[in-house]
C-alpha cells in the first residue's frame, strides 16, 4: 500500500539525522531510502521544481522573433558557461537511472545543474533520486530523445557534446532563425528536418505537432519555400526514377511477383499498361517507364498527399508503416516528408475550403477514389533546417546534425552510434 506523503517525508527526515550522526553509514541510509518500498512516489509534485528553468513543453513557433530573442539570451547564457570552463564529461560506462547510488552520479548532478536541468539545491550526492530522475527527462526532452530517464548510448552522447560545441550550433542556427523570423503568414507549416518534426501554426502559435520521418542521409529531404495549393485523398503513387533505379529494379530482380504483389502497374507510352513479364530486370530498361501504385491500404501515401510547387517533386503524404513514427532516427524516406496524424493536418489544411469538413474527408477515404481537393486559399509551407533553438529561459533545445550542415562532425551524433 502506498505511504502518504507526510509519513513519507517524517521517515526521510529521522534517516537523514541519523546520517548525520554516523557518516560511516550515510551511504547505507541512502540506498535504504532510495530502495525502499515503502518510500512513497518519487512522482509527486515538488519534481515540478527540480530545474532552474522554464517548461519544456511550448506553444511557440520555431520561427518566431520571441524564439531568436531566447536564442541570442541562450547565447549569452552558453558564453558564460564555456568562459567558465564549461562542464564535466559523465562517464558512459554505466546505465543509470532512478534508484541507483553510483558515484558516477555525483558528476551528472554537476553536468545537469550547469544547463539548468537540475536546480542546485538539490545537492551533490550519488544517489539517483527524484530530483536527478526528473531532471534526466527533461534533458532527454530539450533533445529529442524518449524521456525514459534512463542514462543510455543516445542520452550520453548528446550530454558529452561540450559547451563549445554547443555554442557554436547556438550561433550557426541563430543566422537561419534570423532570417525567417518575419512575417510567415497568418497560417503556415514548418518542416524541422534535424528535428523530424512538424508544426502547424496559426496567429503566431502552434495548433498542432507531428512528428514526421525525412530523407535519408543519402536521399536527403531538400530545404524548400512553396505554398500547399492541393491534397489528393486515396493518391495514385508515382515512383519517382531514382527510387526505379535504386529499389524497384532490385525487387523484381529478386522477386518478380514484387509489382503485382504490391498493386504497382508500368505504364508506357500513352499510358498503355504494360506486362512486367515482357521486361529484362537485368538492365536499366525498366527506368524509361512509369510506375503507378494504385489507392489503397497498402500504397505509400496511404490516405492522403499534400501536394505544393517545388522542383524537387517532394511532397507530403501518409504512409501505411504507422510503426515507423516510433523510431528515435526518423531518417528513413526519400525525401518526401511522411507526417504522423496526417488527417488532423489536412483537415486544419481544408478548413477554409468550403465543402470540406473532417466528415466528408472521412468518408471519400472509405471510398478508396483517388480524390484532387484544391485549397480555397494556399497555405504557406517551409522545409528548413533547425538543430539548435531556444523557447524560454534556460530551454535550449539541440537536435544531432544529421545531414552535416552545421560543419561539426562531433555533431552527427546519431551516424556514430
Amino acid at each position: 500500500m502506498k505511504t502518504d506523503r507526510r509519513t513519507f517525508l517524517t521517515g526521510a527526515g529521522a534517516m537523514a539525522a541519523t546520517a548525520v550522526a554516523g557518516s560511516a553509514h550515510a551511504q547505507d541510509i541512502i540506498r535504504d531510502l532510495i530502495l525502499s518500498p515503502k518510500r512513497g512516489s518519487w512522482n509527486d509534485q515538488f519534481d515540478a521544481r527540480a530545474s532552474e528553468g522554464g517548461k519544456v513543453a511550448t506553444n511557440l513557433p520555431i520561427f518566431s522573433p520571441e524564439t531568436v530573442s531566447y536564442v541570442e539570451q541562450a547565447i549569452s547564457q552558453y558564453m558564460g558557461i564555456q568562459g567558465q570552463g564549461g562542464w564535466p564529461m559523465v562517464p558512459a560506462t554505466k546505465k543509470l537511472r532512478l534508484g541507483v547510488v553510483d558515484p558516477d552520479v555525483d558528476m551528472l548532478r554537476r553536468r545537469l545543474m550547469i544547463s539548468g536541468d537540475l536546480s542546485s539545491s538539490a545537492g551533490i550526492s550519488p544517489a539517483f533520486d527524484s530530483y536527478v530522475d526528473a531532471a534526466v527527462k527533461r534533458f532527454q526532452a530539450r533533445h529529442g530523445l524518449p524521456e525514459d530517464g534512463v542514462m543510455g548510448a543516445h542520452t550520453y552522447a548528446a550530454m558529452n557534446v561540450s559547451a563549445s560545441v554547443r555554442l557554436g550550433q547556438l550561433e550557426t542556427n541563430l543566422v537561419r532563425l534570423r532570417s525567417m523570423s518575419g512575417f510567415l503568414g497568418d497560417r503556415y507549416v514548418m518542416v524541422n528536418i534535424p528535428a523530424a518534426q512538424i508544426e502547424a501554426v496559426e496567429n503566431g502559435r502552434v495548433v498542432s505537432r507531428h512528428t514526421a520521418i525525412v530523407g535519408k542521409i543519402d536521399r536527403q529531404t531538400p530545404i524548400l519555400n512553396s505554398q500547399i495549393n492541393e491534397v489528393i485523398v486515396n493518391p495514385y503513387w508515382n515512383a519517382p526514377e531514382s527510387i526505379v533505379r535504386k529499389d524497384i529494379i532490385p525487387l523484381m530482380r529478386k522477386n518478380p511477383n514484387y509489382l503485382k504483389d504490391n498493386f504497382i502497374r508500368i505504364l508506357g507510352p500513352g499510358g498503355v499498361e504494360v506486362d512486367p513479364m515482357t521486361i529484362d530486370w537485368n538492365t536499366e530498361e525498366a527506368a524509361k517507364l512509369h510506375f503507378r501504385q494504385d489507392p489503397g491500404k497498402i500504397n505509400a501515401m496511404a490516405s492522403v498527399k499534400i501536394n505544393f510547387p517545388n522542383p524537387h517533386a517532394v511532397y507530403m503524404h501518409d504512409t501505411p508503416q504507422q510503426s515507423l513514427f516510433n523510431n528515435l532516427m526518423r531518417f528513413d524516406s526519400s525525401g518526401c516528408v511522411r507526417v504522423q496524424n496526417v488527417r488532423d493536418l489536412v483537415t486544419w489544411l481544408l478548413r477554409d475550403t468550403p465543402g470540406w469538413d473532417r466528415q466528408r474527408f472521412e468518408q471519400t477515404i472509405k471510398t478508396g477514389e483517388s480524390t484532387p481537393v484544391a485549397l480555397s486559399t494556399p497555405v504557406p509551407v517551409y522545409f528548413t533546417y533547425i538543430s539548435a533553438w531556444s523557447t524560454g529561459d534556460r530551454v535550449v533545445h539541440f537536435r544531432d546534425d544529421i545531414y552535416g550542415r552545421d560543419g561539426v562532425e562531433e555533431l552527427m551524433l546519431s551516424s556514430a552510434l
